[in-house]
């Protein structure tokens, strides 16, 4: 099925990007409830199937995220960056007639009618997604936000240099863009076309890391259309390359320590080179000693090497506690 965003001239012109730890948590226990996702997820699947199967609300969750999701659990930001604490605190505000309504579209009006009324269903839903999003999300949020943020500038340049156009051209291959219309192509060929309105509100694009490798869109937004796409260096996240005690060895010197630093969002060779003031040469020398001591991971996409710390080189380049 086909989404279709309209916008208007005044639309356009509000086009923004945000980032959603909530968004995360959702989706992120979405993929841990499944079980397998997509390959790029299964090493952090492994890790969070055990810890969410002692959630107390496991069986609510799973009947609200076992198939389409409700959108009151996904209120745009108002921000670039909202805290989670207040993305939440939106989802307990929301009225009780949509998240009625909400409930029917996404289980159907027989599994809806067994769910709590909506005042106790956002509580519990809200105090669940808060244990998840501790537990299962906070931990890795750091290099998850790096990747996020890392995107977001690249799509504001993306922005400046070329407009909404090339924006659009670059977000994902899913999404076309055709004067004030954007479709969305679904990976199912049947199932019609489905049109969005922006309300007068503008449109939000968010990357996102458990979303990938679709993109989402909000079938009934209530403020402003939003498009939810898999962020560029997702794939770098999860990989842990195992140390060896060479490569631990090799892991000395001033350049190396600045790579490491440089490396919590994904960076290319030469961008690395441009602000270490080194050869390209010189740093794909030093990320190899780094890879073999598992503190940096690399994903090469055609001709270009992106490279990100690992979670154990981000715990050495973390500051000591004072």
């Amino acid at each position: 099925m086909a989404v279709e965003i309209r916008l208007s001239a005044a639309e356009v012109a509000r086009v923004r990007l945000a980032v959603s730890p909530l968004t995360e948590t959702v989706l992120g226990v979405r993929a841990a409830l499944a079980g397998h996702g997509h390959e790029v997820h299964r090493a952090w699947v492994r890790e969070a199937r055990p810890v969410l199967a002692g959630e107390p609300e496991l069986p609510l969750l799973r009947t609200l995220l076992g198939g389409c999701l409700p959108s009151f659990l996904f209120p745009v930001p108002e921000e670039r960056l909202p805290a989670f604490e207040a993305e939440l605190a939106r989802v307990c505000a929301m009225d009780a007639a949509y998240v009625e309504a909400e409930c029917v579209a996404a289980v159907g009006s027989t599994r809806a009618a067994e769910l709590p009324p909506p005042a106790e269903l956002l509580e519990r839903v809200a105090d669940a997604l808060a244990r998840c999003h501790d537990r299962l999300v906070a931990p890795h949020w750091g290099r998850m936000r790096a990747v996020l943020e890392a995107d977001v500038s690249r799509r504001a340049v993306a922005l400046v240099d070329g407009g909404v156009e090339e924006l659009f051209a670059q977000l994902h291959g899913d999404v076309v863009w055709r004067e004030g219309e954007l479709v969305v192509r679904g990976r199912r060929r049947a199932g019609g076309t489905w049109t969005v309105g922006a309300g007068g509100h503008g449109l939000v694009l968010m990357p996102c890391v458990f979303g990938w490798p679709d993109v989402i869109v909000d079938h009934s937004p209530r403020a402003a259309a939003s498009i939810r796409y898999p962020a560029a260096g997702v794939g770098l996240l999860w990989e842990q390359p195992r140390p060896t005690s060479a490569g631990l060895a090799a892991v000395l010197g001033r350049t190396r320590a600045a790579l490491l630093a440089e490396l919590g969002e994904p960076l290319a060779t030469p961008d690395l080179a441009a602000r270490l003031g080194v050869t390209a040469s010189a740093v794909s020398q030093h990320l190899g000693a780094l890879r073999g001591a598992g503190l940096v991971t690399t994903r090469r996409t055609g001709r270009t090497a992106v490279h990100l710390r690992t979670r154990t080189g981000t715990a050495l380049t973390a500051e000591p506690p004072a």
